[in-house]
Formats: C-alpha cells, sequence, structure tokens
C-alpha cells in the first residue's frame, strides 16, 4: 500500500475542522504513531481498535489515542512454557551457523529492525528509537536497539554468546578413493558460493532433507581394536553411499572446484539450488550435522533432547530477550546490543569470531554517530565503557545424577530452574563478586531464580567469550548460562522450560540493567 508523504500527511491535517491550525501537527502525528495507529492514504487513519478515521477529524477533535505505557512484556510476565516449541523449531529447521543467521536476520526484520551493511557510514542512518542489526561472514551477528533518551557517554546492556558447535567440515579437496566398496568423507552443506549467470558471485544457503552420511563404529566383538583411541584421520570418516556408476568424476568440469569433490555430493546440492552448470559452484563450506529432530522428553515431557544444544540455546534466548525487550524504546537511555559470533569452539581468533573487532566495532560507531559533530574521542568512549556492562552467556553443566562424584555438592546446577552463573577463580570465567550482585538484583527483579556453578579444583574449566570481551572493552561482565547436561555430545538435554527462562531472565537484563545499575557506588 502506497504510504503518503509528510507534506501529504500536513496538508490532510490541515483540513477543516480550522481549530487544527493551533495544533502541533508533527508532535500529534508522532503521539499517533506510537499509539499503534497506522496511517494509510488519503489522509485516513486506521486506529488500535481497528476503526478507520480521518486524520484531520482526530486533530480537530484533539482526540489523538494516548500512547500506551509499554508495548513489550515484563520479564515477569514471560511465560516459559509458551518457548518450548519455539526453540526446537529453530534447532530443528537451522542446522548451520548459517542458517541460524539467516533466521536470526529474517526475525529481527520481521520485528522492526533493520540490517545494516559494514560497508556503509552508519552516521547518517542510526537514530534514537532505532532498531538494526548487522552481520559479518553471515555467520555472526549484532543486533541493538537505541532508546529515545540516548546520550553519548551512556552504557550498552550487553550480551553476547556463540552459534557456532562442534561438527565435522569438508577439506578443499573431498574426493576420496573407494574403500571395499563403499564412497566416503559425506557431509551435509553449509554454505554455497556460486557465480550466477549474470556472472555474479553470490552466497546460497543450502541443506539436504535426508540423512546421508553415518560414521560407523566398530563392534565389540573385534575386542581391543574396538576401544579406541581412534584415529580421526583413518578411523572417523563418514560413509555416504556404496560405490556406484553415478560417482564418474568425468561428468564433472576438469579443472573446476567441483572436479575436487565426489560427484554425486556435487549432483545434490546443484539439484537442490537448481544449479546445472557444475562450473558455476566456485567453493563450499559443507558440514556434518545430525540429522534427528530435537524432542521434548521424559514422562511429564520436563525434559528437552537435541543437537546443538551448545550453544544455540542461549544464544536464540538472549536475542528473544532483546527483540521483547525493544518493543518500547521510550524514556530509556541504555542501548541495548545482543552479540552473536562464530568460531568460539576454535578459538574465536577469527574475523567473524570474538576477538575480532565486530562488537566492540558496532559500540563505537553508534557512539561517533550521536557525538559532536560527528567525532567521538577516548574519552565518550571510555566513559560509554564504563558505563556498560557484559552477560556473557554460554551454556553450562547441569548436574548429573550418575557422576554426582565430578561435582561440588552445592554447585550442582538443576534443569528447569533459572540461568546459572558460571565461577571460576583462575578467569576462564569473567565472573565476580559486583557483577553476581548485579545480576542477582536483575533476577529478583524479573522473578527469576539464580544458580551458581563451579568446577572441582581437580578439574579444569571451559573457556567463554566473556574474558576476551570484558578485557577489549574494560566493561563489567559476567558468565551465566542455561545448564545443560552431555555438552559436547551429538545430542544433548536440557530442561523444557530452559529456553522460555532463557527469555526470561535475558528480558529482564535488558529491562532492568539501567535501574539496577544506578544503585551502584562508583
Amino acid at each position: 500500500m502506497h504510504t503518503p508523504s509528510t507534506r501529504n500527511l500536513r496538508a490532510a491535517a490541515a483540513a477543516p475542522p480550522q481549530r487544527c491550525e493551533t495544533v502541533d501537527v508533527t508532535a500529534a502525528i508522532d503521539q499517533l504513531l506510537k499509539s499503534g495507529a497506522r496511517i494509510i492514504e488519503n489522509g485516513l487513519v486506521i486506529l488500535p481498535s481497528g476503526e478507520t478515521v480521518r486524520l484531520s477529524g482526530l486533530l480537530g477533535a484533539g482526540a489523538i489515542p494516548p500512547v500506551p505505557k509499554s508495548r513489550a512484556k515484563s520479564a515477569k510476565d514471560i511465560v516459559p512454557a509458551e518457548y518450548t516449541q519455539p526453540f526446537l523449531d529453530f534447532i530443528n529447521g537451522n542446522p548451520t551457523i548459517f542458517h541460524a543467521v539467516d533466521y536470526f536476520g529474517k526475525r529481527l526484520e520481521g520485528n522492526g529492525f533493520v540490517k545494516l551493511s559494514e560497508r556503509d557510514n552508519w552516521s547518517y542512518k542510526l537514530k534514537t528509537g532505532g532498531k538494526y542489526y548487522t552481520t559479518r561472514n553471515g555467520s555472526s551477528l549484532v543486533a541493538f536497539s537505541i532508546p529515545s533518551d540516548y546520550k553519548p557517554g551512556n552504557g550498552c546492556a550487553m550480551t553476547a554468546g556463540h552459534i557456532d558447535a562442534l561438527t565435522a567440515k569438508l577439506k578443499p579437496i573431498s574426493k576420496k578413493p573407494t574403500t571395499a566398496g563403499y564412497v566416503q568423507l559425506g557431509v551435509a552443506p553449509y554454505a554455497v558460493i556460486i557465480k550466477t549467470s549474470d556472472g555474479k558471485i553470490e552466497s546460497k544457503l543450502v541443506k539436504l532433507d535426508w540423512p546421508i552420511a553415518r560414521i560407523s563404529t566398530l563392534a565389540p566383538h573385534f575386542g581391543s581394536a574396538a576401544s579406541g583411541p581412534f584415529n580421526p584421520e583413518t578411523q572417523m570418516t563418514p560413509v555416504i553411499g556404496l560405490e556406484s556408476s553415478e560417482d564418474d568424476q568425468k561428468s564433472l568440469p576438469v579443472g573446476t572446484f567441483s572436479a575436487n569433490q565426489p560427484a554425486r555430493l556435487v549432483k545434490a546440492i546443484s539439484s537442490e539450488l537448481g544449479v546445472t552448470d557444475y562450473s558455476s559452484i566456485l567453493n563450499w563450506e559443507l558440514e556434518l550435522y545430525e540429522f534427528t529432530p530435537g524432542c521434548v522428553g521424559g514422562l511429564s515431557k520436563e525434559l528437552l533432547f537435541a543437537p546443538r544444544i551448545d550453544d544455540k540455546l542461549c544464544s536464540w534466548s538472549a536475542l528473544e530477550g532483546l527483540i521483547e525487550a525493544s518493543k518500547d524504546l521510550e524514556g530509556g537511555g541504555t542501548i541495548n546490543m545482543c552479540a552473536l559470533f562464530d568460531d568460539e569452539e576454535i578459538g574465536s581468533k577469527l574475523r567473524q569470531g570474538a576477538m575480532s573487532n565486530l562488537l566492540s566495532g558496532c559500540v563505537e560507531r553508534i557512539v561517533e554517530t550521536f557525538s559532536k559533530a560527528c567525532k567521538a574521542g577516548a574519552n565518550v568512549l571510555s566513559q560509554t565503557y564504563a558505563n556498560s556492562f557484559l552477560l556473557s552467556a554460554d551454556v553450562t553443566h547441569a548436574v548429573n545424577p550418575n557422576f554426582l562424584n565430578a561435582y561440588l555438592q552445592d554447585h550442582s546446577p538443576k534443569l528447569n530452574v533459572g540461568i546459572t552463573i558460571a565461577a571460576d577463580s583462575n578467569g576462564h570465567m569473567t565472573t565476580d563478586a559486583i557483577s553476581s550482585a548485579v545480576l542477582q538484583r536483575i533476577a529478583e527483579k524479573s522473578g527469576h531464580t539464580l544458580q551458581v556453578f563451579q568446577i572441582r579444583n581437580d578439574s579444569r574449566s571451559g573457556g567463554t567469550v566473556g574474558p576476551m570481551l570484558s578485557a577489549a572493552m574494560g566493561v563489567r561482565a559476567i558468565d551465566a548460562g542455561m545448564a545443560q547436561l552431555s555438552m559436547h555430545s551429538i545430542r544433548a538435554a536440557c530442561g523444557s522450560l530452559d529456553p522460555g527462562l532463557g527469555v526470561q531472565i535475558f528480558t529482564g537484563f535488558y529491562e532492568h540493567y539501567e535501574s539496577v545499575d544506578k544503585e551502584f557506588a562508583e
């Protein structure tokens, strides 16, 4: 539908009755839009009630609907059970990091966020009351919302997690001689780079809808050979089929990328993409992933069994929290941000990882845009970081009833209870006394229960993106995440309420950080 221009709106507003001449038209229209009404063509307005009236009549009668106090749910209003199926739909439909970022982008745009390119100048695009996101490499994302009262030097309430998961990726030359009649090294598609008919190069997502690969173990009847350890190069090679005439490599163009890949794999991907010229596939990233869908389990369906819970659980919940909290940007002064990174499982050292400038670059571009003459020096940037807080959100360990001796008795998180603070005295986590107190106050305001985990002294803790981000920016930070069982296995478990409990605490973080921060002395 055609949206009337500002000139047309003003003309419609200036129409009889004559009392409209004394009305602040711009302010009235702004209030009208904030009330949830929609202005359509010919000076007509659809009110939140569904009634259609003339704009000039509303202005003349002084009958502009009031702005609702908030269109966002409070954290206390979040019903965790309502988020179980949406999380399963996400985890089952988006098996790779590229699919996840594509999903997140569409989810954000559906809720009013505008995509920004890192290649563009943001100075003329960012506005108070605006919601935005940017991506890098198609595998990392930062989303943020700017409240109406934001001023340079104000802080940022930041969550950060990772979307990548442990997996097996295809080598650049993936064709392999058949062994005992088996075709080996099968993968599921991740992302494909192709040249279109007009000569442009673009990336396409593709996902085969049937399982194509399996790594078979050796039966225990073979004795010690079946016990391992196993050679990852020679004994962990997936089988994707039996030797066939379809595996003729001569069907692929010589000297092309495709010629170095299994012929049947090239054909399967090409068929899925509608590609007929195999030479147009310039490169790809292929990933093997668990095909069996996630599901609820337990006698009362209180559990959730799924692949890739680490760390799509916290990433999904954090983004949902940002979306919910960003539905109302009136009156606040703190920027809400959610950063989701690639490469955490391999060290975060690539440009799409947490050690990059992706998050800090977004913060600095925002501060610069709203600074005088678009010039933000070290003073205002340091002030911004000093007023900010980072919630590093990665899954942690739920207590396993079969291995109680591996846990500290008082540091044994349970499922379906609430987010778990991850502590570590050796600096593997960012948690300290101040950051724990901040999150505790936020949890109290959100009606949320906190848990705590610290690993035994005779074990080594894992790591997160928290320490590298908080050290680089100098922000106060805490590590906390939803608890799960069987971390780093092909299929893990959490509570069926844990996705929704995550949404609750992340919504509460964005909702209450600004007021809680004021409770703390310098």
